[in-house]
């Protein structure tokens, strides 16, 4: 049997509750932060903010699930996923995105060059709760 973390693209690293990051921080596996990042964040690959991470950065991924806090830019090359439990104060940049009842999002959205949300109607996607 091959072991399952033979290449970076199968695993995920974990950034626990304790952890304090400074600085700018990329990789090529999936990445779940439960601590808190200051600074910038590029992976080429899955980054989750769990509900207990704080980020003050932009991120950069391939897809970017935000259940926690985040204070800086999203760009997805995939998708953008900002569920019930998240505060994002930032641009989202991605080609799909999802934005669940429940979040607070305050920002604007642009999916491939198209602006969805601008700043001036943000508080009505607050309030509806997701992006068409």
């Amino acid at each position: 049997m091959s072991n399952p973390y033979d290449s970076a693209t199968e695993r995920t690293s974990i950034l626990g509750p304790t952890l304090y990051f400074k600085g700018d921080l990329s990789a090529d596996e999936d990445l779940l932060i439960c601590g808190r990042i200051e600074g910038s964040v590029t992976h080429s690959q899955r980054l989750i903010v769990g509900a207990e991470g704080i980020v003050n950065a932009n991120i950069r991924a391939q897809t970017i699930i935000v259940e926690g806090t985040v204070e800086g830019d999203l760009r997805a090359d995939k998708s953008v996923l900002v569920k019930e439990t998240a505060k994002v104060h930032g641009n989202i940049f991605a080609p799909s995105v999802s934005i669940i009842a429940g979040a607070s999002f305050s920002g604007s959205v642009d999916m491939d060059g198209k602006k969805v949300v601008s700043n001036t109607n943000a508080s009505a996607a607050k309030a509806v709760g997701k992006v068409a």
